[in-house]
Order: structure tokens, then C-alpha cells, then sequence
């Protein structure tokens, strides 16, 4: 036998893992609310957003980031092994009643209670749409600044 045979059989004999690694992976959720609908959105960094959020004020973006929720807590951070984690260095997420967020085409809400649990966003990798407010700097003014009637989101 042929090296490149022998190299083409042990790659053959490992396929089916990956195929069952890749069926195994967690699948990307959506949630989307009819909030904001027809704003065109720009899509920005974390960093870009955090380092310039003036001038975002007031426009609808799309960013992701590291989202974290707890006692008082409702935020995005930096996703980024060599970021600064502080919380002036993250944006307060203000979920809307006003933009209820489901998945497309269903009733599952983002916050309903759906085959046993709710849907687990904690220390997940996120990307939101919403509109940022410069000004309201979240609980305790902590925050670098607030994304507001959030439209979308992926988990």
C-alpha cells in the first residue's frame, strides 16, 4: 500500500467523528421583536462602539460581545481574552417590554420558560441589535453607556 493510500484510509476512519462533532454542536438561536424593523442598523466592533459610543448616541447598531447576567447585572463585554473586563468597559443591555424578542415564526419568547428552562444567555457570546444611549451609563452608572430596545439577538 501507498502512503497516500494509508493516509486517505485513517482519514476516512475519523470522518464520522467530526460529522457527529458538527451535528453535536450547539445550534445558533434568533430571537427578533418587530421593534425598529425598518432603522438600517450599522454593524461595529465592541471596541469601536465602547471606545467612540458618542458617536453612536441615538443610532441603531449591531454589535457583539460576552453577555452576563446576575443580581443587578444585564451586560455585554468585550469578547476578548486580552480586553479590559471592567464594567466601564462594558454596555448595559436594557431589555424592552415594548420589544418582546421571539424566535421567528413561533411563540417562544427570549424570556419564556420553554422545555423545562429559560434560555441560557450568561456567559454566552451574543450579538444585539438596539439602540445605544450614550447617556444612561446602566445600574449604579457603571456602565460605559446602554443599548436600548434591543430588536434582535443571537445566541
Amino acid at each position: 500500500m501507498t502512503a497516500a493510500f494509508i493516509h486517505i484510509k485513517n482519514l476516512l476512519r475519523i470522518l464520522p467523528l467530526f460529522v457527529l462533532l458538527g451535528a453535536c454542536a450547539k445550534q445558533k438561536k434568533i430571537f427578533q421583536s418587530d421593534c425598529n424593523v425598518s432603522k438600517d442598523y450599522q454593524k461595529v466592533s465592541f471596541t469601536e462602539l465602547i471606545n467612540h459610543i458618542e458617536k453612536y448616541d441615538k443610532q441603531y447598531v449591531e454589535v457583539s460581545g460576552k453577555y452576563k447576567e446576575g443580581n443587578e447585572q444585564s451586560a455585554l463585554f468585550n469578547d476578548s481574552l486580552f480586553s479590559n473586563h471592567d464594567l466601564h468597559n462594558a454596555i448595559w443591555v436594557d431589555f424592552s417590554q415594548d420589544c418582546p424578542l421571539y424566535l421567528p415564526g413561533t411563540h417562544i419568547g427570549l424570556f419564556t420558560y420553554n422545555d423545562g428552562q429559560f434560555t441560557q444567555m450568561n456567559k454566552r457570546k451574543v450579538t444585539i441589535r438596539g439602540v445605544v444611549d450614550a447617556s444612561d451609563k446602566g445600574h449604579l452608572k457603571q456602565y460605559k453607556g446602554t443599548i436600548d430596545r434591543v430588536s434582535f439577538i443571537e445566541l
